[in-house]
């Protein structure tokens, strides 16, 4: 099973992803950390390469702000990810630690990133369970609904204890070409033959729906000689960042309205025009790109052709 499944990610991994050649630990815990919550081509097209051109190292993101590194990740989302890489770079400016256990006492690194950062950062004997690894070996096991705990155990039955790194990753391409969560492409998979769940592959993928909440939030739009009005917000959403002031509803002021997503809410959104704004800061309309702002403002932007 190791040797089919080494062939195949021989001939079909994603080999190019700039992460996966490289031996620098903080470009492997920074990709970790972006993809999370983020699809990777954008990671890798995108936000990987423009943050590593202003943060290069751990010491780089210590020295700086966390203005720049919420300005560095705008758009990303999920801005507590960039808090937490910022506060672990100013605790270890010079290295990660290189034991699981230790990892785990940083912010922000849980038991899946400790054991990607030790496995593809550091080549140590662990196994790695992201979303698309436990879709893989519950499948393949034919586990339904198991716990963390038994789906680590069935992981480590069939770990590549010579060569940890590339067994991980190829199950992680494995998952995310392959092992699909709805139409898996079972007829291409190297491990069919073995794969107790092959029968039925979606019946090990059933998971709860989303509850979404329905929101509706109301900005004021400020604009004066090409600078427009930002405050920081201290609400639970887009903490720290710099958002449009908010506004009581006043129809006549109307502007324009869209949809946007946040976690687990579902928003809709309402501009309108804003006469005065004194306890706003006015920032130039060219000069936003690096400001710490959210996608929600960078979409209230666009809406209105700033």
């Amino acid at each position: 099973m190791q040797k089919r499944l080494l062939e195949w990610y021989e001939r079909y991994g994603r080999h190019e992803l700039p992460w996966r050649n490289t031996q620098d630990i903080y470009k492997i815990y920074l990709s970790e950390i972006m993809l999370q919550q983020t699809q990777v081509n954008r990671v890798r097209d995108e936000y990987y390469p423009q943050f590593l051109a202003k943060f290069p190292n751990l010491q780089s993101l210590a020295d700086a702000s966390e203005s720049e590194v919420l300005g560095a990740w705008s758009g990303l989302g999920y801005y507590s990810r960039a808090r937490n890489l910022h506060k672990t770079a100013k605790l270890c400016p010079q290295a990660l630690p290189k034991s699981y256990e230790e990892l785990l006492k940083l912010p922000g690194i849980g038991s899946y990133t400790a054991s990607a950062i030790c496995a593809f950062g550091y080549h140590q004997n662990l196994v790695v369970l992201d979303t698309n690894i436990k879709r893989v070996i519950k499948r393949y096991y034919a586990l339904i609904n198991p716990s963390q705990k038994a789906l680590n155990s069935a992981a480590k039955k069939i770990l590549n204890d010579k060569e940890p790194r590339a067994h991980n990753l190829a199950l992680m391409d494995l998952g995310s070409l392959i092992c699909l969560p709805k139409n898996p492409k079972c007829q291409e998979c190297p491990l069919q033959s073995q794969c107790q769940g092959s029968d039925e592959p979606k019946l090990y993928t059933q998971t709860k729906k989303t509850q979404y909440e329905s929101m509706e939030l109301f900005y004021g739009v400020c604009i004066k000689d090409d600078r427009i009005a930002l405050v920081e917000t201290d609400g639970t959403m887009y903490k720290g960042m710099l958002e449009l002031p908010r506004v009581e509803p006043i129809e006549e002021n109307f502007l324009k309205s869209f949809k946007h997503s946040y976690t687990k809410y579902r928003l809709t959104v309402k501009l309108y025009n804003l006469e005065e704004c004194e306890d706003a800061e006015f920032f130039r309309l060219n000069e936003l790109e690096n400001a710490p702002i959210s996608s929600l403002v960078k979409k209230a932007l666009q809406s209105l052709n700033l």
